[in-house]
């Protein structure tokens, strides 16, 4: 089962919209649940260096029998290996790990002011140069650190990846990625779980024979915004992709924007150097 999943421009590279997380899945098994992933028509698979998963990530991979290039492949670097030299070691590390030689998306996990920005950018640059990654971007940036990473890379800077869901508002964030020519990308878009029993998204489901989680990453896919839910439950990975079927209206989409406020914010592991954008 296959369907036309949507591309969204980041960068210099288009991005399919819906991706498979595979964070928390570790010690095997991450390879199942991403060869169903792809086995049901995902070509979007995100993972990480802190996630310890990138050699099940790659061996799912290989077992799937979809081609390499029909993958969209994303990992990120870890805050501990931010300085020049050990970032370009750290990314031929994951290579090795997920048996390939080269990754679609190569983000930085999180700001780290210990290292300066314009450091680590030139290294992830050089990365790109090389040819280990086809395109570079961020995880967790606020809008200032954003722009801030736009201007010191040479390369366009792709997506900033962070947590969005109908309980936190992006406003400010959104706008700046806009205004750069950079894509957002969403991790726990079902809010972990919390969605399913939102009575507002609970009642718009209803009207269209979808659940809440289903609702909100259409909600999501339908402002630009990537969407890349994680799931262990090989059933709720196909309910997940099962959203290209219908669309929302404006005032559902305004209902689900409405949802937001201002402890609706989950991870909150962002060194406290870097303020959180306050909408």
């Amino acid at each position: 089962m296959s369907k036309l999943v949507p591309a969204v421009r980041s960068g210099d590279v288009l991005m399919p919209a819906l991706g498979f997380g595979t964070w928390q899945l570790e010690n095997g098994t991450a390879v199942p649940l991403v060869e169903k992933a792809l086995e049901i028509g995902y070509r979007h698979i995100d993972t990480a260096q802190i996630y310890g998963n990138e050699r099940d990530v790659g061996a799912a991979i290989r077992n799937s029998g979809v081609k390499r290039d029909e993958i969209f492949l994303t990992t990120k670097v870890w805050i501990d290996q931010f300085a020049d030299g050990d970032l370009q070691r750290s990314a031929e590390k994951s290579l090795e790990k997920l048996g390939v030689d080269q990754v679609d998306l190569l983000l930085l996990h999180w700001p780290k002011p210990e290292v300066p920005l314009a450091e680590t950018l030139k290294a992830l640059n050089a990365v790109r140069a090389k040819g280990w990654t086809r395109a570079i971007g961020l995880s967790n940036f606020p809008s200032a650190q954003l722009e801030e990473a736009a201007k010191l890379s040479e390369a366009p800077i792709a997506t900033d990846q962070v947590e969005y869901h109908p309980y936190l508002s992006l406003k400010t964030l959104k706008a700046k990625a806009d205004q750069l020519g950079v894509s957002i990308t969403a991790w726990s878009p079902l809010a972990q779980g919390k969605v399913a029993q939102d009575p507002v998204l609970i009642e718009i489901g209803r009207a269209h024979g979808k659940t809440p989680g289903q609702v909100t990453l259409r909600w999501i896919i339908q402002q630009g915004i990537i969407a890349i839910p994680r799931t262990s439950n090989p059933k709720r990975i196909e309910e997940n992709f099962d959203i290209l079927d219908f669309e929302l209206s404006e005032k559902e989409m305004a209902q689900i924007h409405g949802l937001a406020r201002p402890d609706g914010r989950i991870g909150d592991w962002i060194d406290r150097a870097y303020a959180w954008d306050a909408e």
